[in-house]
């Protein structure tokens, strides 16, 4: 057993976005390249000797031999321990949980979320703090200094590694620690739950149907779905994490998870119907005959989050990214709750959480959560949905309608343009941002333009400024649209345009004949055809 320096040189394309550094699986595959990346993450953060790290992933291609790479590099860079989940699987969830109640000093989470799986697919790799949150742009960014000037890596040779068996070993100096991926996470959801009164509801013949994808949530729904809250045996479909996700596009939306959009808009619906994403951090809610939107899914939750013992004594406070609906805002305002908008990125969201100024959060992007831990939660968000349920012995159809008759209905979707050649959607964003200026005052159709900005955001916490989050145009009367391009692919660039309009009386109509206005007047601002060709998009939430 030897501890070896390998040489190497630097790869110039290692700078990671909001979610970390993510490629093909073939790049990461690469001889040296998550070895650089791996070795940079170390170095970035100041170094791993007397450390304690969590290591885990999402189960696709390439994790196993991923997770090995990273345990090998930790004892070979001094660090004190490793805890790594069984197999090398955890959800991004369970893996930020386990930071933050083992007090380590940080972890790596291989995921790609809700990117497709396989050899030929997506690969992705991030730090997370010490607080269980995605690491800042000023330790991303060192990071990616070392990348740029990186010559050697260290890497532990022989041993034994053997993630299948839970419990401990050694190797060289550094103790290895392999943990059950799921029970930490269930007890964690058991303090914040009324499991009696959930397990209660669904004896007395409220089905579930929970689709995990074949990605990591399957083992996590299951424990606590069929297992601890007795809902029949195939409950869960798709409950077996796959390394290529079973050829499934593991996003919780309703263009990929079509099979059950299929049977919840069927006549024989279950009660409940829900979905989780690659790596467990986002959600989808649907009811027999009705998808609630992230927005709206984030509003109900404010409204009614004190129903769950764990947050019966009240909320701090909420926050949304900058591109989700303002339905929450309208929740916050009722409650007396401070209301804060972000830039899209969970990080933001954990400066507020530490900083003790909210409990909630949520994005667009399918993804809600609390201050439990400092990510998204997909699996979270589902029993919070069931515990409002068992509390209020309301349907899902019932809780939106009663929720829009008080609030108004925020009619809001997001249209993806997937893969446009990136130098095509620069340009596009470059020449709205140009004309921004002359916007306001300008009528198309029955739309005035009140405002238009280039949003930036200022932290109140910690005082950092983050430009360029997205260009807002926002009309007379309060509807508006969004426009940003996204950082999870990994070809091209993806366009994202939301579009919102806020309904006081009418909360029947279909979103997008109730936004169509909206929607025809941005693609005419945006000018989206003329720059990449496309006229309708890719995705449709």
């Amino acid at each position: 057993m030897t501890l070896t320096s390998v040489q190497t040189a630097p790869f110039m394309d290692q700078k990671p976005g909001t979610s970390g550094l993510r490629k093909k699986t073939r790049v990461f595959m690469e001889d040296h390249y998550l070895e650089n990346f791996v070795q940079a993450i170390f170095e970035g953060i100041g170094g791993v000797k007397g450390k304690t790290l969590v290591v885990g992933g999402d189960g696709r291609f390439y994790n196993d031999r991923a997770t090995e790479i990273i345990v090998r590099m930790a004892a070979a860079n001094g660090a004190a321990k490793v805890v790594a989940g069984q197999n090398g699987l955890l959800s991004t969830p369970a893996a930020s949980h386990l930071i933050r109640s083992l007090k380590t000093d940080g972890g790596i989470i291989l995921s790609a979320s809700h990117n497709p799986g396989g050899i030929d697919e997506d690969f992705g790799i991030k730090f997370n703090m010490p607080n269980g949150g995605p690491a800042p742009e000023n330790v991303t960014n060192a990071i990616f200094e070392v990348t740029k000037s990186i010559t050697s890596y260290k890497m532990y040779q022989g041993g034994t590694v053997d993630l299948g068996a839970v419990g401990y070993s050694a190797l060289g100096d550094m103790q290895v620690e392999i943990v059950d991926p799921v029970t930490a996470y269930v007890d964690l959801m058991q303090s914040l739950f009324d499991f009696a009164a959930i397990k209660k509801m669904i004896s007395e013949g409220t089905d579930i149907r929970f689709d995990a994808m074949n990605a990591i949530t399957g083992p996590y729904a299951s424990a606590i779905i069929e297992d601890l809250l007795g809902a029949q045996k195939g409950s869960v479909v798709h409950g077996t994490p796959l390394p290529d996700f079973g050829g499934m596009h593991p996003d919780p939306n309703p263009t990929w998870a079509h099979e059950l959009m299929d049977e919840m808009m069927g006549e024989a619906a279950p009660a409940f119907g829900c979905a989780s994403d690659g790596d467990g951090d986002r959600n989808m809610i649907v009811g027999p005959k009705c998808y609630v939107s992230p927005s709206d899914s984030l509003a109900v939750i404010a409204a009614n989050a004190t129903v769950a013992p764990g947050y019966a004594q009240g909320l701090k406070g909420v926050a949304r990214s900058m591109p989700t609906s303002a339905a929450v805002d309208r929740v916050a305002d009722a409650l007396g709750l401070e209301c804060y908008e972000t830039p899209t990125g969970w990080k933001f969201f954990g400066n507020l959480m530490d900083d003790g100024r909210v409990s909630l959060c949520g994005e667009e992007s399918f993804g809600t959560g609390s201050d439990h831990v400092r990510e998204k939660d997909g699996v979270w968000a589902v029993l919070m949905w069931l515990n409002i349920m068992a509390h209020t012995g309301k349907s899902v159809p019932e809780l939106m309608q009663d929720h829009w008759a008080k609030f108004g209905r925020n009619y809001y979707s997001r249209h993806d343009f997937e893969a446009i050649e990136s130098d095509k959607a620069d340009a596009m964003i470059a020449n709205l941002r140009s004309k921004l200026s002359d916007l306001s005052g300008q009528s198309f159709e029955d739309l005035v333009v009140e405002t238009a900005d280039d949003y930036s955001y200022l932290d109140p916490v910690d005082g950092s400024t983050s430009a360029h989050q997205g260009v807002r145009v926002v009309f007379k009367g309060g509807a508006r649209f969004v426009v940003r391009l996204s950082g999870t692919g990994t070809s091209g660039a993806t366009l994202r345009l939301y579009v919102e309009k806020l309904d006081l009386k009418n909360f029947d109509q279909d979103p997008q004949t109730a936004l169509a206005d909206v929607i025809a007047v941005a693609h005419k601002i945006v000018q989206i055809e003329q720059f990449s060709g496309r006229s309708t998009p890719d995705v449709i939430t």
